[in-house]
């Protein structure tokens, strides 16, 4: 149970796909008309409207090139794939090589669109991995320090070439880098907690998923019981009236004997499973505090660690329900806890007649101080030593996230902080009103069984 366990929670996402780490092909193609148009209806404006002398041919068949790109893109690859984020970034390679050609063609630098070279970066930032975001920075930036020194005049109404000072071209050189690093490393870090904090959602959700599934078990007994009641109620009066018919010594009257044993043994089988959601078995869905903490801490007994618990509160003992939320997450505490201990852990239940609490202490060498800001954001570990010497290596720093998480859900607060001197340790806190701790659980009443012949021929004994 203990490997089992800490296997959820330091490896939940081992098996999740991450569909949000990849562009879609729809996005780029998009993204690409409206850069198309948008270079359109500038070279229109300046070429046409304003009159001003450029090479036209060569910048519109630049244009027509990342047209003609979009109209292969969507012949040949349906736009609803999302694409390897290698093929994304060549996409992406792409539009800034087309964007410095155009930039060549009208001015260089000069050109008040070469801001116009981030963007594809910027898509890069929010999409793609670090990596691929660095190589597309490092492409558009030797983009702009050619540009700086290599292009065609920008376009003038006069017929002097308009050449920008050498020391304006290098302030727009260190302005437009500057700018390029600063939006990337932004838009990355913003984009990167987001898809971080989706994808231990998505932990947390898989750590309730098998719960939820044995619960979903339960009414699918009930209503197998209650499918299976008619057709062995009809086997039952079947055997009974064989059974009269052959004289006693046949053979085959032991034979129908049998059957009817099985019809019976079938019967105690059924009420077994049409009682597990009668009143009997809520007695056992309902627990003590006190038993609370002893199931969390049986699974750690001779974990080399000395675990000691005790409760003590003003009025009765709260007993609540049976809950998977409450248990995975002060089950990941505790192992938490554990990891940090040198030599002991204490559990230990206070309860009022308001408000619950159930308080974790140990004596390791507590937070560091620059990770109480940072306690409960997912994928921020907070092992140490101790706990990167196991098999298990370090975590993916899910552990706390996801307690809080569940923790939260079921009305808890969380409070974390080290203990006082001289002790040293971490201590954490999760308090409940008592009224939402003890409050039952809304479970919807099975619908009422008709009467068939399985009341009948199966009387209650």
């Amino acid at each position: 149970m203990p490997a089992k366990k800490a296997h959820m929670s330091e490896h939940p996402t081992s098996n999740i796909t991450l569909p949000h780490r990849r562009l879609k092909l729809d996005t780029l193609v998009r993204l690409r008309w409206l850069a198309v148009g948008g270079q359109s209806a500038a070279l229109l404006v300046v070429y046409v409207g304003l009159g001003y002398p450029l090479p036209a041919g060569p910048a519109f068949a630049l244009v027509a090139l990342s047209a003609w790109l979009n109209i292969l893109l969507k012949i040949r690859t349906p736009t609803a794939k999302r694409l390897p984020e290698f093929s994304a970034m060549l996409q992406l390679a792409y539009d800034i090589l087309q964007m410095s050609g155009l930039l060549f063609l009208t001015g260089g630098l000069g050109n008040p669109f070469a801001f116009l070279l981030m963007a594809p970066v910027m898509v890069s930032a929010t999409g793609l991995s670090a990596r691929y975001t660095l190589a597309l920075g490092a492409l558009a930036t030797c983009c702009a320090t050619i540009l700086a020194v290599f292009h065609l005049p920008l376009p003038w109404p006069t017929e002097e070439t308009f050449s920008l000072p050498v020391v304006y071209s290098v302030g727009i050189w260190i302005a437009l880098v500057s700018t390029l690093g600063f939006m990337a490393v932004y838009a990355f870090r913003v984009a990167e907690e987001a898809r971080q904090l989706a994808d231990a959602l998505a932990a947390t959700e898989l750590v309730l998923a098998r719960e939820q599934h044995l619960n979903a078990l339960d009414g699918l007994a009930t209503a197998a019981a209650h499918e299976l009641g008619t057709p062995l109620a009809t086997i039952y009066l079947v055997t009974k009236e064989l059974r009269d018919e052959f004289e006693e010594g046949d053979h085959r009257a032991e034979d129908i004997e049998l059957i009817r044993s099985q019809a019976e043994r079938c019967r105690g089988i059924l009420r077994q499973l049409t009682n597990l959601s009668s009143e009997e078995d809520k007695t056992y869905q309902r627990m003590p505090v006190s038993q609370l903490i002893e199931e969390l801490i049986d699974p750690h007994r001779g974990a080399g660690v000395a675990i000691h618990s005790s409760h003590s509160g003003e009025g009765l003992e709260p007993v609540g329900q049976r809950n998977a939320a409450i248990r995975y997450g002060l089950g990941n505490l505790l192992e938490n806890a554990i990891d940090f201990a040198k030599s002991h852990v204490e559990v230990s239940a206070s309860w009022d007649e308001t408000s619950l609490a159930i308080t974790i202490k140990d004596d390791g060498p507590g937070f560091s101080q620059e990770l109480f800001s940072k306690i409960g954001d997912p994928y921020v570990s907070i092992r140490g030593s101790r706990a990167k010497s196991k098999a298990t290596g370090g975590g993916l720093g899910l552990g706390i996230f996801i307690a809080k998480t569940l923790l939260e859900r079921t009305g808890a607060k969380l409070h974390v902080d080290n203990r006082a001197p001289p002790k040293n340790g971490a201590y954490v806190r999760v308090s409940w009103p008592r009224s939402v701790f003890e409050q039952a659980l809304e479970v919807d009443e099975p619908p009422a069984v008709p009467h068939n012949k399985l009341n009948d021929v199966f009387p209650a004994p």
